[in-house]
Protein backbone atom coordinates (compact mmCIF):
# COMPACT_ATOMS: atom_id res chain seq x y z
CA UNK A 1 0.00 0.00 0.00
CA UNK A 2 1.50 3.15 -0.99
CA UNK A 3 1.13 6.88 0.32
CA UNK A 4 -1.66 7.44 -2.17
CA UNK A 5 -3.78 5.07 -1.78
CA UNK A 6 -3.42 5.78 2.12
CA UNK A 7 -3.95 9.80 1.18
CA UNK A 8 -7.46 8.53 -0.61
CA UNK A 9 -8.27 6.17 2.67
CA UNK A 10 -7.60 8.74 5.08
CA UNK A 11 -10.05 10.84 2.52
CA UNK A 12 -12.65 9.12 3.85
CA UNK A 13 -13.97 9.58 7.46
CA UNK A 14 -16.46 8.66 9.74
CA UNK A 15 -18.82 11.37 8.20
CA UNK A 16 -18.50 9.73 4.58
CA UNK A 17 -21.03 8.32 2.98
CA UNK A 18 -19.68 5.83 0.47
CA UNK A 19 -22.29 5.06 -2.68
CA UNK A 20 -21.03 2.75 -5.25
CA UNK A 21 -23.23 2.36 -8.41
CA UNK A 22 -22.89 0.03 -11.33
CA UNK A 23 -24.02 1.59 -14.71
CA UNK A 24 -26.26 0.67 -16.98
CA UNK A 25 -27.63 2.05 -20.70
CA UNK A 26 -31.37 2.33 -19.22
CA UNK A 27 -31.02 1.71 -14.73
CA UNK A 28 -28.49 2.13 -12.35
CA UNK A 29 -28.35 0.73 -9.43
CA UNK A 30 -26.99 2.30 -6.16
CA UNK A 31 -26.05 0.83 -3.06
CA UNK A 32 -24.44 2.83 0.46
CA UNK A 33 -22.00 1.88 2.93
CA UNK A 34 -19.80 3.88 5.59
CA UNK A 35 -15.50 3.65 5.70
CA UNK A 36 -16.00 0.29 8.10
CA UNK A 37 -17.67 -1.23 4.78
CA UNK A 38 -20.99 -1.17 6.93
CA UNK A 39 -24.35 -1.21 4.24
CA UNK A 40 -27.23 1.13 4.79
CA UNK A 41 -30.33 -0.05 3.58
CA UNK A 42 -31.06 -1.38 0.50
CA UNK A 43 -29.73 -1.26 -2.62
CA UNK A 44 -31.77 1.17 -4.95
CA UNK A 45 -32.59 1.24 -8.86
CA UNK A 46 -32.40 4.33 -10.68
CA UNK A 47 -33.45 5.40 -14.24
CA UNK A 48 -30.94 6.96 -16.57
CA UNK A 49 -33.01 10.33 -16.74
CA UNK A 50 -33.65 13.35 -14.43
CA UNK A 51 -36.68 12.02 -12.25
CA UNK A 52 -34.05 8.83 -11.70
CA UNK A 53 -31.75 11.63 -10.95
CA UNK A 54 -33.83 13.53 -8.39
CA UNK A 55 -34.26 9.79 -6.54
CA UNK A 56 -31.21 9.20 -6.41
CA UNK A 57 -29.94 12.45 -4.52
CA UNK A 58 -33.28 12.03 -2.73
CA UNK A 59 -32.03 8.52 -1.42
CA UNK A 60 -28.46 9.79 -0.50
CA UNK A 61 -29.74 12.67 1.26
CA UNK A 62 -32.38 10.63 3.75
CA UNK A 63 -29.32 8.21 4.03
CA UNK A 64 -27.11 10.98 4.72
CA UNK A 65 -29.85 12.72 7.24
CA UNK A 66 -29.96 8.82 9.07
CA UNK A 67 -26.40 8.06 9.91
CA UNK A 68 -25.06 11.59 10.19
CA UNK A 69 -23.16 11.71 7.54
CA UNK A 70 -22.35 15.10 6.08
CA UNK A 71 -19.75 14.33 3.06
CA UNK A 72 -20.60 12.07 0.06
CA UNK A 73 -17.94 10.01 -2.32
CA UNK A 74 -19.61 8.56 -5.45
CA UNK A 75 -17.87 5.41 -7.54
CA UNK A 76 -18.76 4.18 -10.73
CA UNK A 77 -16.94 2.12 -13.34
CA UNK A 78 -16.24 4.47 -16.33
CA UNK A 79 -18.42 2.36 -18.74
CA UNK A 80 -18.20 3.16 -22.06
CA UNK A 81 -20.51 6.44 -22.30
CA UNK A 82 -23.26 5.65 -20.01
CA UNK A 83 -21.58 7.32 -17.23
CA UNK A 84 -20.80 10.41 -18.67
CA UNK A 85 -24.10 11.92 -17.97
CA UNK A 86 -24.03 11.07 -14.52
CA UNK A 87 -20.97 12.49 -13.61
CA UNK A 88 -21.50 15.90 -15.33
CA UNK A 89 -25.00 15.79 -13.12
CA UNK A 90 -23.62 15.16 -9.82
CA UNK A 91 -20.80 17.22 -10.49
CA UNK A 92 -23.16 19.90 -11.16
CA UNK A 93 -24.63 19.45 -7.31
CA UNK A 94 -20.97 19.54 -5.85
CA UNK A 95 -21.03 15.95 -5.27
CA UNK A 96 -17.71 14.58 -5.47
CA UNK A 97 -17.08 11.82 -8.09
CA UNK A 98 -14.67 9.00 -8.50
CA UNK A 99 -13.90 5.85 -10.58
CA UNK A 100 -12.84 2.53 -10.04
CA UNK A 101 -11.37 0.20 -12.85
CA UNK A 102 -13.58 -2.14 -14.02
CA UNK A 103 -10.75 -5.02 -14.31
CA UNK A 104 -10.80 -4.56 -10.59
CA UNK A 105 -14.49 -4.87 -10.19
CA UNK A 106 -13.93 -8.08 -12.07
CA UNK A 107 -11.14 -9.51 -10.02
CA UNK A 108 -12.54 -8.88 -6.39
CA UNK A 109 -16.15 -9.84 -6.93
CA UNK A 110 -15.21 -13.28 -5.22
CA UNK A 111 -13.92 -11.69 -2.00
CA UNK A 112 -17.42 -11.71 0.13
CA UNK A 113 -19.54 -14.74 -1.50
CA UNK A 114 -16.47 -16.42 -2.85
CA UNK A 115 -18.66 -17.16 -6.13
CA UNK A 116 -18.16 -15.60 -9.66
CA UNK A 117 -21.64 -14.83 -9.51
CA UNK A 118 -22.76 -11.59 -11.37
CA UNK A 119 -25.51 -9.17 -10.84
CA UNK A 120 -25.72 -5.11 -10.55
CA UNK A 121 -26.68 -4.84 -6.64
CA UNK A 122 -23.36 -6.88 -6.48
CA UNK A 123 -21.16 -5.02 -8.61
CA UNK A 124 -22.53 -1.98 -6.74
CA UNK A 125 -21.51 -3.35 -3.16
CA UNK A 126 -17.85 -4.58 -5.09
CA UNK A 127 -17.42 -0.74 -5.95
CA UNK A 128 -18.55 1.01 -3.37
CA UNK A 129 -15.97 -1.45 -1.36
CA UNK A 130 -13.14 -0.95 -3.68
CA UNK A 131 -13.93 2.71 -2.67
CA UNK A 132 -13.48 2.15 0.66
CA UNK A 133 -10.29 0.80 0.47
CA UNK A 134 -8.79 3.32 -1.52
CA UNK A 135 -8.76 2.05 -5.13
CA UNK A 136 -10.43 4.83 -6.98
CA UNK A 137 -9.05 7.42 -9.01
CA UNK A 138 -10.52 11.38 -9.38
CA UNK A 139 -12.07 11.18 -13.31
CA UNK A 140 -10.80 14.50 -15.44
CA UNK A 141 -14.14 14.96 -16.74
CA UNK A 142 -13.01 18.20 -19.23
CA UNK A 143 -15.55 21.34 -19.04
CA UNK A 144 -15.51 24.08 -21.50
CA UNK A 145 -12.89 24.54 -24.35
CA UNK A 146 -11.24 20.94 -23.29
CA UNK A 147 -14.34 19.38 -23.74
CA UNK A 148 -15.09 21.25 -27.32
CA UNK A 149 -11.68 20.30 -27.81
CA UNK A 150 -12.35 16.43 -27.38
CA UNK A 151 -15.75 16.41 -28.78
CA UNK A 152 -14.49 18.06 -31.77
CA UNK A 153 -11.32 15.55 -32.58
CA UNK A 154 -13.75 13.04 -31.64
CA UNK A 155 -16.12 14.09 -34.32
CA UNK A 156 -12.48 14.84 -36.88
CA UNK A 157 -11.15 11.24 -36.49
CA UNK A 158 -14.78 9.76 -36.99
CA UNK A 159 -15.15 11.92 -40.52
CA UNK A 160 -11.23 10.80 -41.37
CA UNK A 161 -12.79 6.78 -40.92
CA UNK A 162 -15.47 7.72 -43.43
CA UNK A 163 -13.41 9.04 -45.74
CA UNK A 164 -11.19 5.81 -46.10
CA UNK A 165 -14.28 3.91 -45.89
CA UNK A 166 -15.44 5.96 -49.34
CA UNK A 167 -11.60 6.46 -50.56
CA UNK A 168 -11.83 2.40 -50.25
CA UNK A 169 -15.60 2.31 -52.53
CA UNK A 170 -14.27 4.45 -54.99
CA UNK A 171 -10.91 2.17 -55.20
CA UNK A 172 -13.04 -0.48 -55.68
CA UNK A 173 -16.26 0.90 -58.23
CA UNK A 174 -12.53 1.50 -60.03
CA UNK A 175 -11.02 -1.96 -59.92
CA UNK A 176 -14.14 -3.13 -61.10
CA UNK A 177 -15.57 -0.67 -64.40
CA UNK A 178 -12.31 0.59 -65.49
CA UNK A 179 -9.12 -0.96 -63.89
CA UNK A 180 -6.67 1.27 -66.71
CA UNK A 181 -7.67 4.45 -64.65
CA UNK A 182 -5.21 4.50 -62.84
CA UNK A 183 -2.69 4.16 -65.61
CA UNK A 184 -4.32 7.67 -67.09
CA UNK A 185 -4.87 9.28 -64.09
CA UNK A 186 -2.13 8.05 -61.28
CA UNK A 187 -3.74 9.82 -58.27
CA UNK A 188 -7.21 9.23 -59.05
CA UNK A 189 -7.89 11.85 -56.09
CA UNK A 190 -5.90 14.91 -58.44
CA UNK A 191 -9.04 17.06 -58.95
CA UNK A 192 -8.98 16.22 -62.83
CA UNK A 193 -9.40 12.86 -62.20
CA UNK A 194 -12.18 14.12 -59.94
CA UNK A 195 -13.85 16.12 -62.44
CA UNK A 196 -13.90 12.52 -65.04
CA UNK A 197 -15.00 10.17 -61.99
CA UNK A 198 -17.94 12.90 -61.39
CA UNK A 199 -19.24 12.55 -64.90
CA UNK A 200 -20.15 8.65 -63.97
CA UNK A 201 -18.93 8.26 -67.54
CA UNK A 202 -17.97 3.66 -68.17
CA UNK A 203 -14.97 3.29 -70.40
CA UNK A 204 -17.42 2.86 -73.67
CA UNK A 205 -19.24 6.20 -72.66
CA UNK A 206 -15.67 7.83 -72.46
CA UNK A 207 -14.65 6.81 -76.00
CA UNK A 208 -17.97 7.39 -77.80
CA UNK A 209 -17.79 11.05 -75.60
CA UNK A 210 -16.49 14.67 -77.37
CA UNK A 211 -12.93 15.34 -76.24
CA UNK A 212 -13.92 19.20 -75.53
CA UNK A 213 -16.70 17.93 -73.57
CA UNK A 214 -14.82 15.60 -71.49
CA UNK A 215 -12.28 19.05 -71.05
CA UNK A 216 -14.87 21.38 -70.47
CA UNK A 217 -15.97 19.35 -66.89
CA UNK A 218 -12.28 19.39 -66.53
CA UNK A 219 -11.81 22.71 -66.50
CA UNK A 220 -14.47 23.97 -64.08
CA UNK A 221 -11.97 22.87 -61.84
CA UNK A 222 -8.53 23.03 -63.02
CA UNK A 223 -7.76 26.10 -65.05
CA UNK A 224 -4.48 24.98 -66.49
CA UNK A 225 -1.89 21.69 -66.21
CA UNK A 226 -4.12 19.35 -68.16
CA UNK A 227 -5.45 19.27 -71.85
CA UNK A 228 -6.65 17.67 -74.93
CA UNK A 229 -3.08 15.29 -74.90
CA UNK A 230 -4.88 14.11 -71.78
CA UNK A 231 -8.14 13.37 -72.62
CA UNK A 232 -6.96 11.46 -75.88
CA UNK A 233 -4.89 9.26 -73.85
CA UNK A 234 -7.85 8.87 -71.53
CA UNK A 235 -10.01 7.76 -74.71
CA UNK A 236 -7.37 5.77 -76.09
CA UNK A 237 -7.25 3.46 -72.89
CA UNK A 238 -10.92 3.39 -72.40
CA UNK A 239 -11.17 1.88 -75.81
CA UNK A 240 -9.31 -1.07 -74.69
CA UNK A 241 -11.19 -1.71 -70.84
CA UNK A 242 -11.64 -4.67 -69.95
CA UNK A 243 -13.76 -2.96 -67.06
CA UNK A 244 -17.43 -5.11 -66.51
CA UNK A 245 -20.20 -3.55 -68.91
CA UNK A 246 -23.25 -5.27 -66.82
CA UNK A 247 -24.93 -3.40 -64.04
CA UNK A 248 -23.79 -0.11 -65.22
CA UNK A 249 -27.15 1.93 -64.05
CA UNK A 250 -26.37 1.04 -60.47
CA UNK A 251 -23.07 1.32 -60.40
CA UNK A 252 -23.12 4.50 -62.46
CA UNK A 253 -25.84 5.72 -59.35
CA UNK A 254 -23.15 4.24 -56.93
CA UNK A 255 -20.07 6.19 -58.14
CA UNK A 256 -21.83 9.52 -58.49
CA UNK A 257 -23.19 8.97 -54.90
CA UNK A 258 -19.65 7.90 -53.88
CA UNK A 259 -18.07 11.43 -55.35
CA UNK A 260 -20.98 13.19 -53.59
CA UNK A 261 -20.26 12.10 -50.41
CA UNK A 262 -16.37 12.73 -51.07
CA UNK A 263 -16.61 16.21 -51.73
CA UNK A 264 -18.94 16.18 -48.93
CA UNK A 265 -16.88 15.06 -46.52
CA UNK A 266 -13.33 16.43 -47.09
CA UNK A 267 -16.22 20.14 -46.25
CA UNK A 268 -17.00 18.58 -43.81
CA UNK A 269 -13.60 17.53 -42.19
CA UNK A 270 -12.24 21.25 -43.29
CA UNK A 271 -14.57 22.76 -41.43
CA UNK A 272 -14.10 20.74 -37.70
CA UNK A 273 -10.38 21.39 -38.49
CA UNK A 274 -11.03 25.15 -38.93
CA UNK A 275 -12.98 25.01 -35.63
CA UNK A 276 -10.38 22.84 -33.74
CA UNK A 277 -7.86 25.43 -34.76
CA UNK A 278 -9.75 28.20 -33.62
CA UNK A 279 -10.06 26.40 -29.67
CA UNK A 280 -6.44 25.46 -29.99
CA UNK A 281 -5.27 29.24 -30.71
CA UNK A 282 -6.57 29.96 -27.24
CA UNK A 283 -4.54 27.70 -24.96
CA UNK A 284 -1.85 28.97 -23.69
CA UNK A 285 1.81 26.67 -23.95
CA UNK A 286 0.01 25.38 -27.42
CA UNK A 287 2.00 27.63 -29.93
CA UNK A 288 5.54 26.61 -28.00
CA UNK A 289 4.44 22.44 -28.27
CA UNK A 290 3.62 23.26 -32.20
CA UNK A 291 7.52 24.32 -32.49
CA UNK A 292 8.54 21.05 -31.78
CA UNK A 293 10.14 20.25 -34.85
CA UNK A 294 7.84 16.42 -35.78
CA UNK A 295 5.12 17.65 -33.58
CA UNK A 296 2.12 19.20 -35.78
CA UNK A 297 -1.07 21.08 -35.27
CA UNK A 298 -3.28 17.58 -34.91
CA UNK A 299 -1.01 15.76 -33.01
CA UNK A 300 -1.11 18.57 -29.97
CA UNK A 301 -5.07 18.89 -30.85
CA UNK A 302 -5.50 15.60 -30.33
CA UNK A 303 -2.83 15.05 -26.92
CA UNK A 304 -4.83 17.88 -25.43
CA UNK A 305 -8.31 16.47 -26.21
CA UNK A 306 -7.33 13.37 -24.64
CA UNK A 307 -5.65 14.67 -21.32
CA UNK A 308 -7.46 17.79 -20.75
CA UNK A 309 -5.92 20.96 -18.97
CA UNK A 310 -2.42 20.42 -17.83
CA UNK A 311 -2.69 22.10 -15.12
CA UNK A 312 -4.72 19.45 -13.66
CA UNK A 313 -2.04 17.12 -13.63
CA UNK A 314 1.01 17.47 -10.84
CA UNK A 315 3.48 15.13 -12.64
CA UNK A 316 4.14 14.05 -16.57
CA UNK A 317 4.02 10.65 -15.09
CA UNK A 318 0.38 10.94 -14.26
CA UNK A 319 0.07 11.06 -18.23
CA UNK A 320 2.36 8.50 -18.38
CA UNK A 321 0.24 5.88 -16.30
CA UNK A 322 -3.25 7.74 -18.22
CA UNK A 323 -1.70 6.53 -21.65
CA UNK A 324 -1.08 2.99 -19.95
CA UNK A 325 2.35 3.40 -21.14
CA UNK A 326 3.64 2.95 -17.37
CA UNK A 327 5.68 -0.28 -16.82
CA UNK A 328 4.27 -3.82 -15.42
CA UNK A 329 6.95 -5.94 -13.76
CA UNK A 330 6.75 -9.84 -12.95
CA UNK A 331 9.32 -10.96 -10.27
CA UNK A 332 8.94 -13.65 -7.38
CA UNK A 333 12.22 -14.26 -6.19
CA UNK A 334 14.69 -15.19 -8.41
CA UNK A 335 12.59 -15.46 -10.86
CA UNK A 336 12.32 -12.42 -13.10
CA UNK A 337 9.38 -12.35 -16.11
CA UNK A 338 9.19 -9.86 -18.82
CA UNK A 339 8.52 -6.23 -18.21
CA UNK A 340 6.04 -4.91 -20.53
CA UNK A 341 3.54 -1.55 -20.07
CA UNK A 342 0.51 -2.06 -18.39
CA UNK A 343 -1.44 -1.15 -21.17
CA UNK A 344 -4.08 0.25 -18.64
CA UNK A 345 -5.76 4.06 -19.35
CA UNK A 346 -6.80 5.68 -22.76
CA UNK A 347 -5.99 3.50 -26.03
CA UNK A 348 -6.13 6.47 -28.33
CA UNK A 349 -3.61 8.63 -26.18
CA UNK A 350 -1.64 5.31 -26.32
CA UNK A 351 -1.89 4.66 -29.77
CA UNK A 352 -1.27 8.85 -30.84
CA UNK A 353 1.93 8.96 -28.81
CA UNK A 354 3.25 6.08 -30.72
CA UNK A 355 2.23 7.19 -34.57
CA UNK A 356 4.24 10.65 -33.67
CA UNK A 357 6.94 8.91 -32.35
CA UNK A 358 8.19 7.44 -35.33
CA UNK A 359 8.71 10.49 -37.28
CA UNK A 360 10.22 12.07 -34.81
CA UNK A 361 12.95 9.42 -33.99
CA UNK A 362 13.50 9.75 -38.22
CA UNK A 363 13.04 14.07 -38.13
CA UNK A 364 14.16 15.68 -35.06
CA UNK A 365 17.68 15.00 -33.90
CA UNK A 366 17.35 15.66 -30.58
CA UNK A 367 14.87 12.50 -30.22
CA UNK A 368 17.38 10.38 -33.54
CA UNK A 369 20.07 10.58 -31.27
CA UNK A 370 18.27 9.76 -28.60
CA UNK A 371 16.93 6.55 -30.12
CA UNK A 372 20.60 5.53 -30.98
CA UNK A 373 21.76 5.76 -27.67
CA UNK A 374 19.05 3.52 -26.12
CA UNK A 375 19.50 1.00 -28.77
CA UNK A 376 23.11 0.77 -29.08
CA UNK A 377 24.85 1.57 -25.40
CA UNK A 378 26.85 -1.18 -23.77
CA UNK A 379 24.69 -1.61 -20.49
CA UNK A 380 20.96 -2.63 -20.80
CA UNK A 381 20.79 -1.87 -24.28
CA UNK A 382 16.70 -1.43 -25.93
CA UNK A 383 15.27 -3.18 -28.89
CA UNK A 384 13.93 -1.29 -31.02
CA UNK A 385 10.26 -0.89 -30.03
CA UNK A 386 11.32 -0.69 -25.93
CA UNK A 387 13.06 2.50 -27.08
CA UNK A 388 10.03 3.84 -29.17
CA UNK A 389 8.00 3.29 -25.94
CA UNK A 390 10.60 5.02 -23.70
CA UNK A 391 10.67 8.40 -25.91
CA UNK A 392 6.92 8.47 -25.92
CA UNK A 393 7.25 8.66 -22.16
CA UNK A 394 9.46 10.87 -22.94
CA UNK A 395 7.70 13.24 -25.16
CA UNK A 396 5.19 13.29 -22.54
CA UNK A 397 7.20 14.75 -20.78
CA UNK A 398 8.36 17.65 -22.99
CA UNK A 399 4.56 17.89 -23.64
CA UNK A 400 3.59 18.75 -19.94
CA UNK A 401 6.65 21.04 -19.24
CA UNK A 402 6.54 23.09 -22.62
CA UNK A 403 2.25 23.15 -22.10
CA UNK A 404 2.63 24.50 -18.50
CA UNK A 405 5.22 26.19 -18.11
CA UNK A 406 5.21 27.67 -21.92
CA UNK A 407 8.61 27.30 -22.60
CA UNK A 408 10.55 26.44 -25.73
CA UNK A 409 11.70 23.16 -26.27
CA UNK A 410 15.55 23.19 -26.40
CA UNK A 411 16.90 19.63 -27.91
CA UNK A 412 20.35 19.98 -26.19
CA UNK A 413 18.68 19.57 -22.44
CA UNK A 414 17.09 16.85 -24.09
CA UNK A 415 19.95 15.16 -25.55
CA UNK A 416 22.21 15.82 -22.12
CA UNK A 417 20.44 12.15 -21.12
CA UNK A 418 22.91 11.28 -23.30
CA UNK A 419 25.96 10.68 -20.98
CA UNK A 420 29.16 11.23 -23.41
CA UNK A 421 26.88 13.85 -25.07
CA UNK A 422 26.38 15.77 -21.14
CA UNK A 423 30.17 15.03 -20.59
CA UNK A 424 30.91 16.89 -23.84
CA UNK A 425 28.96 20.10 -22.71
CA UNK A 426 30.53 19.58 -18.96
CA UNK A 427 33.51 20.16 -20.46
Amino acid sequence: MNYKQNEKINQLTEETLIVGVDIAKERHVARAQDNRGIQFGKAIYFENNFEGFQRFMLWMDELSTEHYKSNRTIGMEPTGHYWLPLAYWLKEKHQRVVVVNPAHVKKSKELDDNSPTKNDVKDARVISRLVQDGRYSEPNLPEGIYAELREGMNMYDQLMKDLQAVQGRVHQWIDRYFPEYTTVFANWEGQSSLQVLKMGLFPDEIVETDEITILQEIRKEVKRGVGLKKVRQLKEIARHSIGILEGKTMARFKIKTLMAQYVLLHEKIREMWEMIEGLTRTIPGVKEMVDIKGVGDITVAAFLAEVGDLNNYSHPEQIVKLAGLNLKLATSGKWKGRTIITKRGRPKLRALLYKVILPLVNHNPAFKALHEYFTTRKENPLKKKQSLIALCCKLIRILFTVGKKQVAFSPEKMMNDIPHFSLQNAA
